[in-house]
């Protein structure tokens, strides 16, 4: 995790109450996606987040950090309630997530598709693959540092985490 970079987001946020806290695990899981990814349209996100905790919660924000300057890139606001244990989703309008990461344009112009970002590593599995010929099928993630906030709904208290996303694509070879 980046400790230095952000620094003047989470001064910012600490005014406000929250301190940054680097995680390896966090207590809500996400994942964004969009059909824009592979069509290259304008049909918007869409936010999947899972309550690992015994607590009802509002996710308020996701801060996306540039890769080189540790500054905010895009903040998503979102005001999404999900249930203690469960899940909830959320259509977004369209927010460009793709550009301006070296890994991200670098990776795109190699013919790889985004499948989605989350905080939590992809596996074949989780998206009802069986991959029967690795030669011919590959997962490939860039990495980006975000800041996740959320507030415990039974006792009002705020949190904020900075920690990772994965960029996933996929792409089939032909040998």
């Amino acid at each position: 995790m980046r400790l230095i970079s952000g620094i003047g987001l989470m001064l910012v946020l600490a005014g406000k109450g929250f301190a940054a806290t680097p995680q390896e695990e966090t207590d809500v899981k996400f994942a964004f996606y969009s059909s824009a990814w592979g069509a290259n349209t304008n049909d918007g996100l869409r936010l999947v987040a899972q309550n690992q905790t015994d607590s009802p919660l509002r996710l308020n924000a996701i801060t996306f950090l540039d890769a080189v300057d540790g500054e905010a890139q895009a903040r998503i606001p979102l005001a999404l309630e999900v249930p203690a244990g469960g899940y909830a989703d959320i259509d977004l309008d369209y927010i460009n997530l793709i550009t301006g990461d070296e890994c991200v344009d670098r990776t795109l112009k190699e013919n790889w598709r985004l499948v989605e970002i989350s905080n939590y590593t992809l596996n074949p599995s989780v998206r009802n693959l069986i991959i029967e010929d690795t030669d011919s099928f590959r997962i490939y993630q860039c990495i980006k540092t975000v800041f996740t906030e959320w507030t415990d709904l039974s006792t009002n208290e705020p949190h904020q985490y900075e920690e990772w996303v994965l960029y996933h694509f996929e792409t089939k070879r032909n040998f």
